[in-house]
């Protein structure tokens, strides 16, 4: 049977940083995996981040996010049984911050999945300094997500004061109550800066396994309020760039802004850029894809558009 690792986390946790981290590891012990990366949209800007992964030990795979549940729920069916065939020691995905972790569980189950595939490590990536107010939604993800890990592993760790992990864990005892998850979370925390985790760090991460928790699906019926827009090839500099990010965050006028990401160029360099409302990281890449996303809920899509390109928008929110 091929384990199947789950690395979930809400939006600009820093899984795709921790999943660069991890699949290095188990590429170093010898294992064969493949990687299957989605986002929150139509465009996915974190593979770039990953390419160099690729070789005779690593396949990378994509699955397209910005359609109905019924239809990703095929769609990521089918991605399985097409990777089942391809001899790997063990498959990774990293879905959506928005991820309902009990689509994981029940794709897992279906035939003929079931007798390929086997739940491995489930591994929620929390950010230590995580906003003290967050939405209902965003707490459902939040808390669902590590209700169901084997490990909740905090990011971020070596920016953040003794005062704010402390915050973030009472958040996060706080969102499991408001799903009326009776879990505690901070038995299963690990807090490490992840340039310094221990080959024991891995093997606990490897072997962490999962949680069958009991909670209530606050999200039931209904589809979560969260989405995204995407800005093809952006012609901005890194001046215009940060400054329209930062009116993303500061006015209320563009709806509820949770993540900003995506990588731009300039002249013969590419940055990835990594923004929430508490910081914003432009960071030099081999590589990228030009594309900026904007993640949110309640999100104005024609003062969005006009803010990023001058224009109204020609497409509609994914």
């Amino acid at each position: 049977m091929i384990k199947v690792d789950l690395i979930t986390g809400f939006l600009g946790a820093g899984k795709t940083t921790f999943l660069l981290h991890y699949a290095r590891y188990l590429i170093g012990k010898g294992l064969k995996i493949g990687i299957l990366v989605y986002d929150h949209g139509a465009v996915n800007v974190d593979l770039p981040l990953l390419q160099e992964l690729r070789g005779d030990r690593c396949e990378l795979e994509t699955l397209a996010g910005a359609c109905d549940a019924d239809c990703h729920r095929r769609r990521f069916r089918t991605k399985l049984i097409s990777m089942g065939m391809s001899g790997y020691d063990r498959v990774i995905i990293e879905p959506s911050g928005v991820f309902d972790v009990d689509e994981f569980f029940d794709t897992l189950q279906d035939s003929p999945l079931d007798r390929w595939y086997e739940p491995g490590s489930v591994i929620a990536v929390v950010d230590a300094k995580l906003e003290d107010e967050t939405s209902e939604d965003a707490d459902f993800f939040l808390a669902s997500q590590a209700a169901s890990a084997g490990c909740i592993l905090l990011s971020r760790v070596q920016l953040a004061s003794s005062a704010e992990l402390e915050r973030t864990v009472e958040h996060l005892k706080r969102a499991a109550k408001a799903i009326h998850c009776t879990d505690t979370p901070e038995k299963r925390i690990l807090a490490e800066n992840w340039d310094h985790l221990t080959e024991a760090d891995y093997e606990k991460l490897t072997h962490c396994g999962y949680r069958m928790a009991d909670y209530v699906k606050t999200i039931a019926g209904r589809k979560p309020d969260f989405q995204s827009l995407s800005f093809l090839n952006p012609h901005l500099t890194r001046q215009q760039l940060e400054e329209k990010i930062a009116q993303l965050f500061e006015n209320t006028e563009y709806g509820h802004i949770n993540r900003v990401k995506g990588f731009f160029q300039t002249e013969e360099s590419w940055y990835q850029v990594n923004a929430t409302v508490k910081e914003t990281r432009i960071d030099p890449v081999p590589q990228g894809h030009a594309a900026i996303i904007v993640i949110g809920s309640r999100l104005n899509e024609e003062k969005i558009s006009i803010l990023m390109t001058g224009k109204p928008p020609e497409h509609r929110i994914l």
